[in-house]
């Protein structure tokens, strides 16, 4: 519909006489736009393509907080989350307005929400100038209905100026002219210098992961699945390249989702209404769901294509590596939202941390005590593996806390505490899952634990059947581990067992405990119990 800033009151926003606000426009009305504003075309089964431009990631080193008093003491001031003075942000504020003011260009604006659970769902409001970020958004976050939005206000807004630039940045002692900046008392965002449209999303979840635990509602970077009558639900920890989206976009099992979710006292709810898979060597055979999502109504960022024919070659990653698609929920046929039910379900009854360890020391598979997983979970361990980066020619330890580090705007510790809580509350088991090598290391040249074998396990844990099982003992992690499941015996279960060279194997675990523990002394945490449940040199 097409209404103006007045009506909207987006004159509290300083924003003025903007009396054409394209606003919760359809998909294909936001498809015409878009080509119609030169911004993208038309490609593969109708999806709409897009170049994000320079900026085809997130720029973390432009994201800042206003430090102001309502929140300081809360956040998490560091790398992640970098103070701004109040000054500077309404210096730019005001750059934003004056654009937005002196533009005669459409304004396109999306209002909507952000989470399933309607008692813990914020309402979101972002203002764009270009189609397809209307699109995105629309794609991303969840639609309301027509009656929704007669009385609508937004809880949080979203000013995205993407072409205004902070030209005085190191004046301002700033990172570069690009700035994404939270002012959360005011409860607003802008966002200039960059045209990815990432930097909404997880904007978004920045400010959830703020509000949430404050009120008892973990919030939580992983993908959710269920049984098919909804019962028996999971939650999958993991960063990049461990698994996440594979193993829970499951064709036995509906999905949730496969980012953000909340944990309330009434159970898991995803926070989107949709999906932003990564492309780059997308396969239809290994990965159909996404495959098959990118139809009309999808939009694909930074892939290269035929001029003539518009055809995609997945595999081109001369633009980037993080090539990728948005859709909606729905267009993943096996998921909760597409059945007609909204993405919640009832308490997790487990919760599994991935992780693609490249040195080939930590066990297929773990179960971990609720202080284990605390430790795992605050530590966020996975390692890059040689040759998947520029540079990396050895395995290297990588860890992200809380599985989600970027997003992060309070103490990894007190997301812990809140997992904790629920793990004892709901008498929740948790398990660590390793999808990377055992045995040897990836540089060895040595097969990564193939994807058939990871779903053994998954299964073994979901359907109960693991429980069975006789443990040992991790002598490095600290962990129970299996020592045989289905046709799965301790030469692939037990890390000392799988290697051929002990000697070497405990060269390699020390080396790795030894990253452990001093990637966890930087949360200056004093909990004797959580810090005994970490890894140890024996």
């Amino acid at each position: 519909m097409i209404t103006t800033g007045r009506e909207l009151n987006l004159e509290s926003l300083g924003l003025h006489n903007i009396n054409q606000v394209h606003r919760n426009l359809s998909v294909e009305s936001l498809i015409e736009e878009t080509i119609k504003n030169g911004e993208g075309i038309i490609g593969p089964r109708g999806a709409t393509i897009v170049d994000t431009g320079k900026f085809t990631g997130r720029s973390p080193k432009d994201k800042y907080i206003v430090d102001e008093s309502s929140s300081s003491d809360k956040i998490w001031w560091g790398s992640v989350n970098k103070k701004i003075d109040e000054k500077i942000f309404d210096e730019l504020y005001q750059s934003v307005i004056d654009y937005y003011n002196s533009d005669d260009s459409k304004t396109y604006l999306f209002d909507g929400f952000a989470g399933f659970d309607p008692s813990h769902n914020i309402n979101i409001r972002i203002i764009a100038k270009r189609a397809w970020q209307a699109h995105f958004v629309n794609n991303m976050f969840i639609r309301p209905e027509l009656d929704q939005l007669e009385d609508f206000s937004p809880d949080f807004t979203i000013i995205n100026a993407s072409s205004v630039q902070n030209k005085a940045f190191k004046e301002h002692g700033m990172n570069s002219e690009t700035f994404i900046i939270f002012h959360l008392a005011k409860k607003i965002a802008i966002i200039g210098g960059t045209e990815y449209g990432g930097e909404m999303k997880k904007g978004i979840f920045s400010v959830l992961h703020y509000v949430l635990p404050q009120k008892g509602v973990l919030s939580m970077h992983c993908s959710a699945n269920v049984d098919e009558d909804g019962s028996n639900s999971a939650i999958f920890f993991g960063l990049s390249g461990t698994g996440k989206t594979t193993l829970s976009t499951d064709p036995k099992r509906p999905l949730i989702g496969d980012d953000e979710h909340g944990w309330s006292d009434d159970g898991i709810f995803n926070f989107e209404g949709g999906c932003y898979a990564k492309t780059i060597n997308l396969d239809p055979e290994d990965e159909p769901d996404i495959y098959n999502a990118i139809r009309h109504g999808a939009l694909l960022e930074n892939v290269v294509y035929d001029p003539h024919t518009r055809i995609v070659d997945y595999n081109d990653n001369s633009k980037t590596e993080n090539t990728r698609v948005s859709y909606p929920l729905n267009y993943i046929e096996n998921s909760v939202f597409a059945k007609g039910q909204p993405a919640i379900a009832n308490h997790p009854e487990t919760i599994i941390f991935l992780t693609c360890d490249a040195y080939g020391v930590i066990p297929p598979v773990s179960k971990l005590s609720p202080e284990q997983a605390m430790y795992h979970f605050i530590s966020g361990y996975t390692a890059k593996v040689a040759g998947t980066e520029r540079g990396v020619t050895e395995p290297t330890a990588t860890f992200s806390p809380c599985f989600g580090g970027p997003f992060l705007t309070l103490h990894p510790l007190k997301y812990a505490e809140l997992l904790r809580e629920k793990i004892n509350q709901h008498n929740v088991p948790s398990y660590l899952v390793n999808t990377g090598w055992i045995g040897a290391g990836a540089q060895s040249g040595a097969k990564r634990i193939s994807l058939q074998v990871t779903r053994k396990i998954i299964y073994a844990i979901l359907d109960g059947t693991i429980k069975n099982a006789n443990f040992e003992t991790d002598p490095y992690f600290g962990v129970d581990v299996p020592t045989s499941l289905d046709d799965l015996g301790p030469e692939t279960l037990l890390s000392a067992k799988a290697w051929s060279d002990l000697e070497e194997y405990k060269s390699v675990a020390e080396q790795l405990v030894k990253k452990f523990q001093e990637n966890f002394k930087e949360f200056n945490i004093d909990d004797d119990k959580i810090i005994k449940a970490g890894p140890k040199l024996s």
